[in-house]
């Protein structure tokens, strides 16, 4: 079990799951949660890190989006069956609208940097602090990778990279990213990430799974969850 820690960006306080290896330590990691939160899948998630010899901090990012955490969590918990999801989808749209105001993207990414900081400033983490993100914290981990020259690695499952050639330049670490071949809205973008990486210079590697769509690695929905392109990635 992990415990809880106290962070403040952008004027508010917000929290953060730490999950820290028992024996020696290759590193930390931040990890990016999902739309849904700082749900106990990504608490999970951070666990296994730890397992695996990595200071895991999990942060919880709903507040600096203005997402209500507590109902995204209710709504993210309810996909499996077809019918219902397809009568929440307007819900779920509804309840992240505030993501649309400006300056909210800017309060993301000071909450992930006050935690990168963290990490950064640990005899764990210093010189070895990498993030792992999944969805939308795949696009924050990509954002991360673009603001953090010191980021020793980043792993965006299924997030945005909308970037120009320029400011991807800015990236100093190497970047592995997963795809599901069935999540088009990414997959068909991925062939000019994959140039404008290329001509930025960045160590980008990239898997795409075959029979995997968005979100396939998330055990806890049994309708996008594939379990071995998640053992694999």
């Amino acid at each position: 079990m992990g415990t809880m820690l106290q962070f403040s960006a952008a004027g508010q306080d917000f929290g953060a799951y730490r999950a820290e290896p028992a024996g020696r330590v290759r590193g930390a990691v931040v990890v990016i949660h999902e739309i849904w939160g700082l749900v106990d899948h990504i608490k999970d998630v951070a666990d296994r890190f730890a397992a695996a010899g990595y200071l895991a901090v999990a942060p919880d990012l709903m507040g600096l989006a203005g997402l209500d955490a507590t109902l995204l969590a209710e709504l993210g918990a309810d996909r499996s069956d077809p019918a219902r999801r397809t009568e929440i989808q307007p819900r779920i749209r509804a309840a992240m609208e505030p993501m649309r105001e400006p300056g909210r993207a800017g309060q993301i990414q000071a909450g992930v940097a006050a935690v990168f900081e963290h990490l950064e400033a640990s005899a764990e983490g210093a010189g070895r602090t990498a993030v792992a993100g999944f969805c939308f914290g795949g696009s924050y981990s990509f954002a991360l990778a673009v603001a953090e020259p010191r980021l020793a690695a980043a792993v965006p499952f299924y997030g945005h990279a909308n970037y120009t050639v320029a400011e991807l330049a800015g990236i100093r670490c190497p970047v592995l990213a997963f795809y599901g071949e069935e999540d088009k809205a990414l997959t068909d973008d991925l062939p000019g990430l994959i140039e404008r990486m290329r001509e930025a210079g960045v160590d980008f590697r990239y898997t795409v799974f075959a029979g995997a769509g968005h979100a396939f690695f998330n055990d806890t929905n049994p309708v996008s969850y594939r379990a071995e392109p998640a053992r694999i990635a």
